[in-house]
């Protein structure tokens, strides 16, 4: 397969285990790295809540949302229904693990009856957000080296939705797999389509096949680097500096006007990845498999940096 971006993780991490290895022994050990953010759970490494996180941020700055906590069936339903009516939200809404990764999970759905057939399938604590349209999404890599005052933005990933372009005789599904690229993950787009798979289009109509911003859930990341202006670095900034414990990770963010955007206004965050974040625009296709390496190289660079000036100060 010459699209690198869809091999498998050990395939991408593999060359990269001998520089962690270095790292862990140039700076005092492999968890060195987990004090890269105190306010989180291991740094972020795996397991922690996204609902915890987000409440560690301005309240103004991310989608409004709910914590469905587990119980029985009838109490988390009417407190989805409850967190729709309070908050003025309307339907579709987006139902998603409180701990969950890759955007395992995830679901857009348009009506309460969807939603308690949701809730019957995923028993554990679940986070009900208001969907943003967009109809842009990006991540946003931030780091910040303690004791300074301010931070950088690492890189922006430029998320992309999926869609297909209707002939008139063909059903999404063929589209799908009659596209050089969609095929590649067309098991992620027609898990998340059901039965709209077999729905035949009309000619130029135009149907999203995708609505998660995850690579592996269907998205294209390209590299925003243009997106980065000191406008937004000063945004993300302000945000960071009230998040307690936050020093190293990736907001994944929603947004209706780029030139808003690019002026640090306008935004929504979705979620909050910590140590384990990627910085995603490696994944961009034009981006070589080396490039990305020494990427991936520079991202855990700062990571044990962060980390052990977090634990020197911890110490102190």
């Amino acid at each position: 397969m010459k699209r690198w971006e869809f091999w498998p993780a050990w395939a991408i991490y593999l060359p990269l285990a001998p520089y962690i290895g270095w790292l862990a022994m140039r700076h005092g050990g492999l968890s060195v790295c987990t004090h890269a953010n105190p306010g989180i759970p291991r740094g972020g490494i795996v397991g922690e809540s996204k609902w915890d996180i987000l409440r560690m941020l301005p309240p103004e700055s991310i989608v409004p949302t709910a914590l469905i906590a587990p119980g029985p069936i009838g109490r988390r339903a009417a407190a989805v229904e409850l967190a729709v009516g309070e908050g003025g939200w309307s339907w579709p809404i987006v139902l998603k693990p409180d701990v969950g990764e890759r955007g395992t999970g995830v679901r857009l759905v348009a009506t309460p009856t969807e939603a308690r057939a949701y809730l019957l399938s995923m028993p554990r604590a679940v986070l009900a957000q208001r969907f943003h349209p967009g109809p842009f999404e990006a991540g946003v890599f931030y780091v910040r080296l303690p004791g300074e005052a301010r931070g950088r933005i690492f890189s922006i990933t430029d998320k992309r939705f999926a869609s297909v372009e209707g002939d008139g005789r063909s059903t999404v599904r063929a589209l799908i797999w009659g596209h050089e690229r969609y095929r590649m993950q067309a098991g992620a787009y027609l898990a998340h389509l059901a039965e709209r798979a077999d729905e035949v289009p009309a000619s130029g109509e135009v149907v999203r096949i995708g609505f998660a911003g995850n690579h592996c859930r269907g998205a294209m990341f390209l590299d925003g680097a243009g997106l980065v202006t000191p406008a937004l670095t000063v945004a993300f900034d302000a945000i960071a500096v009230r998040t307690p414990g936050f020093y190293f990770g990736r907001f994944d963010v929603r947004y209706g006007n780029e030139a808003e955007f690019r002026a640090g206004r306008g935004f929504e965050i979705v979620e909050l990845n910590g140590l384990l974040s990627e910085s995603t625009n490696i994944y961009d296709p034009r981006t070589g498999y080396w490039e990305a390496q020494r990427v991936l190289r520079a991202q855990w660079r700062l990571a044990f940096e962060i980390g052990a000036r977090n634990a020197r100060r911890s110490a102190g």
